[in-house]
Formats: C-alpha cells, sequence, structure tokens
C-alpha cells in the first residue's frame, strides 16, 4: 500500500506517536503508521475535496476510525495548539513546505519533531529548520520511479548547530554519507546549471549574481564529487 519514500519516512516517528500528516491525500501514511503502531493517533490534513474524501474512506476501509481523524483545511490549519507532537510533510516542493510551516507557526510549540521531504528545494527547508530552532537530526536520500527523494528529520532543540551554505545545498548527513543515490544526483545537477548558465548568458540583460551564485554551486559540487573519486 505504501512508497518507499512513505515507508522510510514513517520509520523517524518517535514514541509515543501522535502526528499529524499535513497533504495527506489517500491517507495511506496515517494507516500505515497506526496499523504498525496500536497506541499511534493521526490527524491527515488535506486541502482538496477530492483527496479529503479518498483519505475519509481509506481511514474507513482500514478501520482506523477511532485513532485517525481526517481534516479538510490549508496547511496547519486543520489543527489546534498542542494537539500533536510530530508532523510530516511530503511530496511537495521546498518552497510551499516552508509555507506552510511559516504560516502556521503558532500551532507548531508542542512539535518535537519536523519529518520533511520535499520534491525540490531541500536547501529551502534546510534553512527554515536552522532558523526556527529545529536541529538537523537525520537526512535520506532514496530512488524510486526515477524520481529521488531528500527525507529530512528536524527536531525542536533550545542550542542548533547553524549549517554552513554548503550543508544547507547538500544536507549535513547526506554530504557525509555520499551514497551512490546522492552521487548520482549531484552528477545531474551539476549539468542542470551549466545548462541555466548557458541560457543565462543569452539573456537581454545579465542577471551575473544568479550566474555567480551557480558557478559557486559547481565548484562545490565539483568538489564533492572528486572527492569521493579519489
Amino acid at each position: 500500500m505504501l512508497s518507499k519514500r512513505l515507508e522510510q519516512l514513517a520509520k523517524y516517528l518517535k514514541q509515543p506517536i501522535q502526528f499529524a500528516d499535513i497533504g495527506s491525500d489517500h491517507a495511506f501514511l496515517p494507516c500505515y503508521v497506526c496499523l504498525e503502531n496500536p497506541t499511534a493517533t493521526a490527524i491527515a490534513g488535506e486541502v482538496n475535496q477530492g483527496p479529503f474524501e479518498r483519505a475519509k474512506q481509506t481511514v474507513v476501509e482500514h478501520e482506523l476510525t477511532d485513532r485517525i481523524e481526517v481534516r479538510k483545511g490549508n496547511g496547519l490549519d486543520v489543527l489546534t495548539k498542542d494537539e500533536v507532537n510530530q508532523i510530516t510533510i511530503a511530496g511537495m516542493g521546498g518552497k510551499l513546505i516552508c509555507t506552510i510551516l511559516d504560516e502556521g507557526k503558532e500551532k507548531l510549540s508542542s512539535v518535537k519533531r519536523l519529518i520533511l521531504q520535499p520534491n525540490i528545494d531541500a536547501q529551502l527547508v534546510r534553512k527554515w529548520l536552522n532558523d526556527h530552532q529545529y536541529e538537523v537530526v537525520a537526512e535520506e536520500i532514496i530512488s524510486e520511479d526515477g524520481y529521488t527523494y531528500e527525507i529530512i528529520v528536524g527536531d525542536h532543540q533550545a542550542n542548533t548547530t547553524n549549517l554552513s551554505e554548503k550543508e544547507l545545498l547538500f544536507g549535513p548527513f547526506l554530504l557525509q554519507e555520499q551514497s551512490t543515490v546522492f552521487m548520482d544526483k549531484w552528477t545531474s545537477e551539476k549539468e542542470k546549471r551549466i545548462k541555466l548558465i548557458d541560457q543565462m548568458k543569452k539573456a537581454t540583460s545579465i542577471p551575473e549574481e544568479k550566474i555567480d551564485r551557480l558557478k559557486e554551486e559547481i565548484t562545490w559540487i565539483e568538489e564533492v564529487i572528486q572527492h569521493d573519486n579519489r
């Protein structure tokens, strides 16, 4: 029932599990977690009517209406304060994940752990965590059906480690591990940046600052790839 990326994401939930899955779609993740953990409870949040109805149907089919509540609303609007201790947000762009967290900041006072899976712009998610007293404590990069996914886990702490620009881009744990999936991703990302610079140079008004930033990132990528090949 569950995709590999969501199954991996579920592993980062800590006992006791009272979590919200934002953008839950079919509510597959809450159902999986509650079937695996008899004491777990969940809120499945969905903004669109179709997925909201599908989520309710999935919960009924798995006879979990006593432990999973499906709510319709935008982002963290579906929550009341101090209702959950963990939040999962998966399958969205990093920018949207940051917007959801920003707009629902007042709902995070009881949230000890954020488990986030951005499809793109993972560095924005790390920066948000870094800026809001969430320490990046675990990361994972996986490949599924031709796509690469990053899972980022942040724990709320009084004192957090400031991540460097390089760590924000690559991920502190992924940078250390340098898995095959990680290396394949950044080899591809290097080529994308080279093509993007070529396109920018053809523009009427050349965005020099953006080009300089991309060149710096290419240098970092080359350092990482070359280090792995030594």
